[in-house]
């Protein structure tokens, strides 16, 4: 794997000039960087990074790239059509090119039950500018009172909330389909409801969710509790895509922490939230840098 280590994006951007992301998978061949290259530097870009993998097993090209370039010398709509054409030279399964800085953000939709940390950790991002997204509402199936502090940010934002109660034998899901429609990609943000598969299917995007690392090992109430009388010494977290097998997805960031015999109950459970908020903001930041592409049936290339 031709790789660097995961970074910010490319900060030295000339003045007047703008960054691109290209995002690429297709049957590997003989010249494709080359091609690349040809068709950013024939336009007056220039390449920052180019991340690129191929499994010694398979002949399939993934790669990443940064680029800069002047929008006046290379306008957004034939900046498209140019990696179209690459796409189609190469038989792509996927090319996806983003210029930030012009782009619309993604459009997402956040689902939550009752725990607010990992929620109300990306409402702060957002509100920060550290997540390239917009919210376009939030979904839970608790009832929150106007007064906790989810509610508040959200009504000072203008964010809508929808409250969908669900039971075994309803879990609101076309209602929720039609909540979000248009979205790009949805977030469940310790949704504790399992989507089923024809909603999966209907909706037809990524689905994004956050769960601790204490499965399967600790299932079923109060895992934290369980881990944490059974002294473990290693917690974690894991976001994935959603798929209809439970906490089963393929994987984009897994996070992990000691702890120790010093731990109080309390600063376990606070050392486990926090390892989910960050997994589940560091998955979506990735995704939407571009820097995720399915990988075999159940992996993911992760630039």
């Amino acid at each position: 794997m031709l790789s660097l280590a995961r970074r910010p994006l490319s900060a030295a951007v000339p003045a007047g000039n703008l960054l691109g992301i290209h995002l690429f998978q297709c049957p590997d061949a003989v010249g494709i960087v080359a091609k690349l290259s040809e068709c950013i530097a024939s336009r007056g870009g220039n390449i920052h990074s180019v991340d690129v993998f191929v499994p010694d097993d398979a002949p399939v090209f993934y790669a990443r790239s940064e680029f800069t370039y002047n929008p006046r010398l290379w306008p957004r709509d034939v900046l498209r059509t140019d990696f179209l054409h690459l796409s189609d030279c190469f038989n792509a399964q996927k090319s996806t090119v983003r210029v930030p800085d012009i782009d619309p953000k993604y459009k997402i939709a956040v689902l939550a039950s009752k725990q607010d940390h990992c929620l109300f950790d990306l409402l702060h991002r957002w509100q920060e500018g550290r997540l390239p997204v917009d919210i376009h509402c939030v979904i839970s199936n608790h009832d929150r009172p106007v007064d906790n502090h989810v509610m508040r940010f959200l009504q000072r934002h203008e964010i809508p909330y929808h409250y969908l109660p669900t039971t075994s034998g309803n879990k609101r899901e076309q209602e929720i389909l039609e909540l979000i429609e248009g979205t790009d990609f949805v977030v469940l943000a310790r949704y504790m409801q399992v989507m089923s598969e024809s909603f999966l299917k209907a909706y037809g995007k990524d689905i994004i969710n956050i769960h601790h690392g204490l499965l399967p090992s600790f299932k079923g109430g109060s895992p934290s509790r369980q881990a944490f009388n059974a002294g473990v010494k290693l917690i974690g977290a894991t976001s994935h895509f959603v798929t209809p097998e439970l906490d089963a997805g393929p994987i984009i960031e897994q996070m992990v922490e000691r702890v120790s015999h010093r731990d109080t109950l309390h600063s376990f459970v606070v050392k486990s939230e926090n390892l989910e908020k960050q997994c589940l903001a560091e998955a979506i930041k990735s995704y939407c840098e571009l820097r995720v592409l399915p990988y075999e049936v159940m992996k993911t290339v992760v630039f």
